[in-house]
């Protein structure tokens, strides 16, 4: 492949394709969509209010055919007639699609009650025939199957955000539908080694928690469909092998080593050599972020200091990409403790120095699952070595994790050699993904989280509780991050847990209606303060949609339906919903009265 630029000195923007070979087609778009004078002057003339409408733009012809771009600025409405001639309107590449298994007929989740939730069909998409045929004209990455997105802002798919979408479409009886999920995210282990954060080629250096083996256990017991385990295991494993290749890391505790592992993303990304074309000063000026961050990162909001070194700008970029790769970007669980910076925390962000409780409950589960899954197709010798493996992780999880004072496991700053003493719900992940937790340990962990302020709010339990204006901070709480708490609880063999558990998914359940019935919709996250109100913070506007939320809802409704006492709702069938009325409600008295369930025809 040779890429012969369409600029000399100073143009820049597009490039002809001479000999073009499949594989270099994402470095060929991060010419346009990662870095370089097109987004530097896109970005500083702010000529959207969400910046990353434009990286989502597919380009209306090959690159070759796109005329250079001056490096001097062009005036804003050139530039913005310049946009408009070469590019198409972002999501074009996806269209509405109607899942073949949708069904308007009631779920058997939870006993004589309905609750619609705001899942929209539109969040269900098909992509366009043409991303697979000429892939260097979009800046989103071609899955044979369609997709279920988040909703809002996120009009692609997303890694972790999928499995509570799975989990509510098993729960809808949307076998065929997960499944195609599924066999997406195992072609994009197949073609990069490892699940990007996101569909575009700005999350392709990137993944997200590991949470693939899960979605297939998820499937599997929805299916038993055995056959497809044995056609895939070995990409199950190659993503396993991406974590333990590319993310782990060696702790000494004690006078012995245990492997463990982080997020950590290096800047550069991969082997195309770019980086952000701006100096600190420039920085300063223009605000412009490399693709991979827009979105994430503050923009104009993150003024770096005068004379910030480049090699610490590198680093700051490679910080904020990892903890993007968290799922939590972000919080004040990445900043460094004891040295708060008097212009922004997230200059302060060190998520690669972290080695993170829930990543590691994470893997624990998919050593398990592995096991479990080579046993089933008699390979026992795989089996034994993902076994070994589960209990070495559980050994590097109480000797490195593990905080006896405390009763619960911290997230440990290996640079600083202590724990993170604050609260976090992902703390009591290890009950969730069954980390050999004994009823002693058990008992602990539920008397850490009683003795914490987090059970104060009658909306859910908090992301943490320090308010840093972040959005994976206090006031805001997220359905994953409940959903985790409440069925660890549920798994643990304390009576009191499970009483709990009950309790958090019966408030989180009024607060997700109560917020239902004032503003119409789902949200990707909610306020724990007040009456109950879509949450706040972070890099953009609070989405509605909403994916997580959705599935979450519809587990915890599973999981207690004849518990919960029948709430009477009308759901019309004529809504555009991803697979039904999704979510079905109980035990919300005040809210919509008792009663039986109908549903509108």
């Amino acid at each position: 492949m040779k890429l012969v630029p369409g600029w000399e000195r100073g143009r820049s923007c597009c490039f002809r394709l001479i000999g073009l070979r499949l594989q270099d087609w994402t470095e060929l778009l991060c010419q346009i969509y990662c870095t370089g004078e097109l987004l530097r002057q896109v970005q500083r003339a702010r000529l959207f209010q969400d910046d990353k409408d434009f990286v989502d733009m597919p380009l209306k012809s090959n690159p070759g055919e796109c005329p250079p771009l001056e490096r001097s600025p062009l005036p804003r409405l050139q530039l913005a007639q310049f946009v408009e001639s070469h590019f198409f309107p972002p999501g074009k590449e996806l269209e509405s699609w109607m899942p073949p298994d949708w069904s308007d007929s009631r779920l058997g989740a939870a006993e004589g009650a309905c609750w619609a939730l705001s899942s929209s069909r539109s969040i269900s998409l098909q992509v366009d025939p043409d991303v697979q045929a000429s892939p260097w004209r979009y800046s989103l990455i071609y899955v044979p199957n369609p997709v279920i997105v988040p909703g809002g802002r996120f009009r692609e798919y997303y890694y972790w955000d999928s499995f509570w979408i799975l989990e509510g479409l098993l729960l809808s009886n949307m076998a065929a539908t997960a499944k195609g999920l599924i066999q997406n995210f195992l072609y994009l282990v197949s073609k990069f080694g490892h699940i990007p954060n996101g569909g575009r080629v700005y999350y392709e250096h990137r993944s997200q928690p590991p949470l693939l083996s899960l979605m297939m256990e998820s499937y599997l017991r929805h299916t038993n469909d055995t056959e497809f385990l044995r056609k895939h295991i070995h990409l199950l494993e190659a993503e396993y092998r991406f974590w333990q290749e590319h993310r782990a890391v060696n702790i000494s505790v004690g006078g012995k080593q245990y492997s463990l592992n982080r997020y950590s993303v290096q800047w550069p990304l991969g082997t195309s050599g770019h980086r952000p074309s701006l100096g600190s000063e420039e920085w300063q000026q223009s605000c412009v972020l490399p693709a991979a961050l827009v979105g994430n990162a503050r923009g104009c909001h993150l003024l770096l200091p005068p004379l910030f070194p480049a090699e610490a700008q590198q680093d700051l970029w490679a910080e904020l990409q990892s903890a993007a790769e968290s799922g939590w970007d972000f919080s004040s669980r990445w900043f460094l403790p004891g040295f708060p910076s008097l212009q922004d925390p997230l200059q302060d962000t060190r998520v690669r120095g972290v080695v993170p409780v829930d990543l590691n409950a994470i893997l624990c589960k998919v050593e398990q699952l592995l096991a479990t899954f080579y046993q089933v197709l008699g390979d026992g010798e795989k089996a034994s070595r993902f076994w070994a493996a589960r209990r070495e992780r559980v050994a590097a999880l109480t000797a490195v994790l593990w905080n006896e004072e405390a009763g619960v496991w911290l997230d440990y700053h290996f640079l600083r050699q202590r724990h993170n003493p604050a609260f976090y719900p992902s703390n009591l992940s290890p009950l969730w993904a069954e980390c050999d937790v004994d009823l002693p340990r058990a008992e602990k962990v539920l008397r850490y989280l009683e003795e914490s302020s987090a059970l104060s709010y009658a909306n859910g339990l908090p992301t943490s509780l320090t308010r840093t204006g972040e959005q994976w901070d206090f006031p805001n709480a997220w359905a994953p991050l409940q959903h985790m708490v409440i069925t660890g609880l549920v798994k643990s063999s304390s009576a009191r847990a499970r009483e709990l558990a009950f309790s958090l998914a019966q408030r989180w359940l009024q607060m997700n209606l109560a917020v239902y019935e004032k503003h119409g919709g789902m949200f990707e996250k909610y306020d724990v303060e007040g009456d109950g109100k879509p949450g706040g913070g972070g890099e953009y506007p609070v989405q509605e949609g909403f994916g997580w939320t959705n599935g979450v809802a519809l587990q915890l409704l599973d999981l207690y339906g004849e518990q919960l006492t029948s709430a009477r709702v009308r759901c019309s069938p004529s809504w555009p919903w991803i697979g039904t009325c999704l979510v079905l409600i109980s035990q919300l008295p005040g809210f919509l009265g008792d009663g039986p369930v109908h549903w509108e025809g």
